[in-house]
C-alpha cells in the first residue's frame, strides 16, 4: 500500500474530540471540506465506518471510539518525541530541586553543582542536605543522589560511583586492644557507632547485618572518623572518608575477606517519559566528574 498510513489522523482525533467537522477544522486551521475529505479517506483505507454522522453533530461509532483511543497515544508519542529530540539541544535551566546526604553532599555533590551551574547561567538550584530520606515526589524534588543499597522502587536511578565500606581502626587502638581476626571477635571490641549499630557484612559469598556495641556514638560520619582517628574504638565507613587515612597508616583495614559488596552512589528521579535537560545533564556532568576522583578509581569499581 502506497498511501500514507498516518493520513488523517490528526483530522479524525480533532473532529471527534470537537464533536463537529467545522470546529475541527477551525482548530487545525484548514477548510471543513479537508476535514470531511481525510475522514472519509481514512473511513475507506481502514474499511471501517468511525463516526455516525447527523446534520448538527457527528458521535463516534464503538470501532471510533477503540481508534481514537489508540490515535490520542500515538499523538502524545508524537509530541514526546518531538520534545525528547528538542531537549537534547536545550541548555538546562529553571528551577531544579535537589537532595542529598549531608556529609557526602558537602564534600563531593555541592561543589560539583556550583560548577554546573557555572556553565548555565538559566539555571537555578535549591539544594536540602539531609539525612533524612525525602519524599521526591511529596517534596516536589527534581533529583536525589542516595548512597548504599536503593529501597524505592518507584524512583529511577542512575549509577554515578561505587561505594566500598570498610571496617578499620587506628594503630594506637589495634596496639592497646589487639586485632580482631573474626566477626565474632567484633564484640569484645569498643565499636564506633555512627546511625546504626548495625554492620554490614559478609561471609562465605552471604552478606549478613552485625550488631556492634560500643561506648560511643554519633550521627556524623566524620565524627566517627575523628574518633576512630584518635584511637577510640573501630569504625566501618565509607571509602571516601577513610582511603586517604588508609594510605597514610593513620588507619588500618580489617577483617577484610568480611567486608561487604560494593553499593553504590546512585541519583534518583521521579518516573518520567523523559528527563528535562537540567537533570539529565546535571546527573551525565556528576558521572563524569566523580569517576576522575581517586576515590573512585577503576581499581574500586
Amino acid at each position: 500500500m502506497n498511501e500514507n498510513r498516518w493520513e488523517g489522523i490528526d483530522e479524525f482525533v480533532a473532529v471527534a474530540e470537537c464533536g463537529q467537522f467545522t470546529a475541527a477544522a477551525e482548530r487545525l486551521g484548514v477548510s471543513s471540506s479537508h476535514i470531511s475529505r481525510q475522514v472519509a479517506r481514512l473511513e475507506e483505507r481502514l474499511q471501517t465506518r468511525l463516526f455516525y454522522r447527523s446534520t448538527r453533530r457527528v458521535t463516534l461509532t464503538e470501532a471510533g471510539q477503540t481508534f481514537l483511543q489508540h490515535c490520542q497515544r500515538l499523538q502524545d508519542g508524537r509530541e514526546e518525541a518531538l520534545r525528547a529530540i528538542g531537549d537534547l539541544a536545550s541548555e538546562p535551566k529553571g528551577l531544579l530541586r535537589m537532595t542529598c546526604a549531608v556529609a557526602y553532599g558537602e564534600r563531593f555533590i555541592v561543589p560539583l553543582v556550583t560548577r554546573f551551574m557555572a556553565l548555565y547561567p538559566q539555571l537555578r538550584v535549591d539544594i536540602e542536605l539531609s539525612n533524612r530520606p525525602l519524599d521526591l515526589v511529596h517534596e516536589s524534588l527534581d533529583l536525589a543522589i542516595r548512597l548504599g543499597r536503593l529501597q524505592d522502587s518507584r524512583l529511577v536511578a542512575t549509577r554515578l560511583a561505587p561505594r566500598r565500606m570498610y571496617l578499620c581502626g587506628s594503630p594506637s587502638y589495634l596496639e592497646r586492644y589487639g586485632r580482631p581476626h573474626s566477626v565474632s571477635e567484633l564484640g569484645r571490641h569498643n565499636c564506633l557507632i555512627g546511625s546504626s549499630d548495625l554492620w554490614q557484612l559478609q561471609q562465605d559469598g552471604r552478606e549478613f547485618s552485625q550488631r556492634v556495641q560500643g561506648n560511643w556514638r554519633c550521627n556524623s560520619g566524620q565524627a566517627v572518623l575523628d574518633a576512630a582517628l584518635f584511637g577510640v574504638g573501630l569504625c566501618q565507613l565509607p571509602d571516601y572518608y577513610v582511603l586517604e587515612h588508609l594510605k597514610t597508616g593513620a588507619l588500618v583495614s580489617l577483617l577484610e575477606p568480611h567486608q561487604p559488596p560494593n553499593t553504590a552512589v546512585w541519583a534518583l528521579y521521579p518516573q518520567q517519559r523523559h528527563l528535562s535537560p537540567k537533570v539529565r545533564q546535571l546527573v551525565d556532568y556528576l558521572k563524569a566528574a566523580l569517576a576522575t576522583r581517586e576515590e573512585y578509581s577503576t581499581a574500586q569499581q
